[in-house]
């Protein structure tokens, strides 16, 4: 390949980012001159090595300007599109941004060994991000007291009938999320007969932004749940607010904002708090909005707040079990090597997925059935679980 794919490199990212401009707006231009510059500049460095398959690695990082350039003009595509150019292009870019350091390497004279590794690191992503694993997770709340924020043990003690609870949050309607794959999910909710129908926000994408059709279409397999169904929003949410609620409300999801309701179950009353995204002040939000609903005695509480990051701030005994979303389980990690640490817990401090514990609080971080931002899944596959919740006396 040579100069000629650098130079074709260099005028495709010119081209789309000038489009991006034109057409979304300096904010987006930006954020894709910088993601998709990153990605080229691996993209040339490992060109020469990919020499002897130069013409489906040139087709592939058309592929990927393509995307970008579609995303100018966002809408939901057709599957022929989503096969032949999103998923080929989120892969390869995917594998690319995860190569950097094979291309830093052979930009200072070395020849690193298994510059193809990333690029099966990534086929492997993909499997993560077009299928879910099904589960079944005990959590116990015990009101066992836990120093600080850590995870916590799911706990041995069973409830003669636990609070049976589906959770959808992050399906990121879009380029991995298509209308008839979403509404599979909230069939396979419906068919697993739960107490509860929670979803925890972060419904779509720029692609499916611009009508409430989509979402609404999505989600109808969860009418028959209607005054069991609710849902918080996410910080995704906030671009598009009326599209969100109306979709919602179609599907016959009680969209919570600030708000609680009680529920009979069959494993006794429950309350649910639905908190809402907030950007700035989050600590005294939270702390207003669970001040706000005084407990009940001998009701469970749940409480959705979209964001794990923003469970630190629920007061001590505020909440039974906290759900939440947002983090796409880690997005990377090693999860099925059994191995619990993500890039997300790696390098911060925010709950990525599973089982938490602070003070009596505890919280449940679901792995998300889609994902935004990063082009894949790698290595933590998307959920579908149901919950089983034990609340034991204490």
């Amino acid at each position: 390949m040579g100069s000629w794919f650098a130079t074709a490199c260099a005028l495709g990212l010119v081209l789309v980012i000038a489009a991006a401009r034109l057409l979304r707006g300096r904010l987006f231009a930006t954020f894709v001159a910088v993601i998709l510059g990153i990605q080229t500049l691996v993209s040339v460095g490992l060109a020469s090595t990919f020499a002897k398959a130069w013409p489906i690695y040139a087709v592939l990082q058309a592929s990927v300007y393509i995307h970008f350039l579609a995303l100018a003009r966002p809408r939901m595509r057709p599957l022929p599109y989503r096969l032949l150019v999103s998923i080929p292009a989120s892969w390869f870019a995917a594998a690319t941004i995860l190569a950097w350091p094979w291309a830093l390497l052979m930009a200072l004279g070395f020849h690193p060994w298994w510059p193809a590794l990333p690029f099966a690191v990534a086929a492997l992503g993909a499997l993560d991000s077009l299928f879910a694993r099904e589960e079944v997770v005990d959590v116990v709340l015990d009101g066992t007291r836990v120093d600080g924020l850590r995870r916590a043990a799911r706990g041995a003690g069973r409830a003669p009938r636990p609070l049976r609870i589906v959770q959808i949050t992050d399906p990121h309607l879009g380029p991995f999320m298509s209308v008839a794959r979403l509404r599979r999910i909230a069939e396979r909710a419906v068919e697993r007969q739960p107490d509860l129908i929670l979803l925890t926000g972060d419904f779509l994408t720029m692609e499916s932004q611009g009508d409430e059709r989509y979402l609404a279409e999505a989600l109808a397999p969860l009418r028959p749940y209607a005054g069991r169904t609710f849902a918080c929003r996410g910080n995704h949410d906030l671009e598009a607010p009326e599209v969100v609620r109306r979709a919602l409300d179609s599907a016959g999801v009680r969209l919570l904002i600030d708000e609680a309701v009680h529920i009979e179950t069959p494993s006794g009353p429950v309350e649910v708090v639905g908190i809402d995204f907030t950007f700035r002040e989050r600590s005294k939000h939270v702390a207003e909005v669970i001040g706000n609903h005084p407990r009940r005695d001998g009701e469970l509480r749940v409480a959705l707040l979209h964001d794990p990051g923003a469970f630190k701030h629920v007061p001590d005994g505020g909440a039974d079990l906290v759900l939440s979303g947002h983090t796409h389980g880690g997005q990377l990690g090693l999860l099925w090597l059994g191995l619990e640490s993500t890039i997300v817990s790696a390098l911060t401090s925010l709950p990525d997925h599973g089982f938490w514990a602070s003070g009596s609080n505890r919280l449940y971080v679901h792995r998300g059935t889609g994902h935004y931002g990063f082009p894949l899944r790698v290595g933590v596959p998307a959920e579908h679980s149901v919950l089983h919740v034990h609340l034991i006396p204490r």
